[in-house]
């Protein structure tokens, strides 16, 4: 057991499994052999074990804010399985129902990484509900929640997508790329012509990496910018939340959330002597502030920022 949650660790450490999606998932499975395999006899043994577990792997990757996601939602259906297991009215010895649990919270880990793994799914079904047809929609970079989530509205509705290239990863010209191929009318723009189009923007659609609890997105660098521009141009922001990638931290220091990645994109060794005069910054992500976003559409529902931190305690009394 101690050599599974040590390998998906040391992976996290090293950037071998990156993202949100693919850290829920590694961490659920984690979680599954750690109930199954641990030794405990009682509810409070078992959270205690599965609390550690959770500590270690977040300690190996802070910026990736699914890890303690998943650990506060595997605790809570523990807590859920124990609830339900005393109401039953069975009568059962502490190895039955020792047994009964570890059965009862294995399938319910089951069915968490189903629904992480449908979570993209259901959010592209909400499409037609809020791409009307005619719109021009502005992205940026490449989201596989929005990419599916325009795709899906293509089917039926005909309109715009303006995606900024988000540069140095142009990800945003990938994004282009696929959803121009599927039929959609795609123009690519760079980052510094993102303020200039706005004004013809009816709506902006963005992913994000992590969701805190005030509704502030740790979003891919560039993101803010979007926010901002459509701001001032009073545009509504639609940010696609899975579940899963909801936290309930609070952004008391909003750049402890970032991470400063390899500068070279941006100005490498081939640019001369200036290299040496010059300090390069190149972070991966953006802090938005709650204020920016108008709207969250999750697997389960549309929700203001606002409801976030409701969103967050309801999840977690369910569970």
């Amino acid at each position: 057991m101690n050599v599974v949650v040590d390998a998906l660790r040391d992976k996290l450490r090293r950037r071998q499994v990156v993202g949100p999606f693919k850290v829920a998932i590694e961490t659920a499975k984690v979680f599954l052999i750690v109930v199954r395999g641990s030794r405990w006899s009682t509810k409070e043994e078992l959270i205690e074990i599965v609390a550690e577990k959770g500590r270690v792997l977040t300690q190996a990757q802070p910026n990736e804010l699914a890890v303690g996601n998943i650990t506060d939602r595997v605790i809570g259906l523990i807590r859920e399985e124990h609830t339900a297991l005393v109401n039953s009215g069975q009568e059962l010895d502490a190895n039955e129902y020792r047994d009964s649990l570890k059965t009862n919270v294995m399938d319910a880990i089951k069915e968490l990484m189903d629904e992480t793994e449908s979570a993209t799914t259901n959010i592209a079904s909400r499409a037609l509900e809020h791409i009307h047809s005619n719109e021009i929609i502005m992205t940026l970079g490449r989201s596989p929640a929005v990419e599916m989530f325009l795709k899906e509205a293509s089917k039926l509705r005909k309109f715009q997508v303006i995606v900024a290239e988000t540069s140095p990863g142009y990800d945003g010209q990938q994004m282009a790329l696929s959803l121009s191929q599927s039929g959609i009318d795609t123009t690519l723009i760079s980052d510094g012509s993102i303020f200039a189009v706005m004004s013809r923007v009816n709506k902006v659609i963005l992913g994000t990496h992590a969701v805190l609890a005030n509704g502030g997105l740790v979003a891919i660098a560039g993101t803010h910018v979007v926010a901002a521009a459509a701001k001032h141009h009073s545009t509504p922001v639609v940010v696609l939340m899975e579940l899963y990638k909801m936290s309930s931290q609070f952004p008391f220091d909003a750049d402890s959330y970032n991470q400063l990645v390899n500068p070279d994109t941006v100005f490498g060794f081939d640019d001369g002597d200036m290299i040496d005069k010059v300090d390069i910054i190149n972070p991966s992500f953006d802090f938005v502030v709650p204020d920016l976003v108008n709207l969250f559409i999750t697997n389960i529902g549309a929700h203001p920022p606002s409801y976030v931190s409701r969103m967050i305690y309801e999840d977690s009394r369910e569970h």
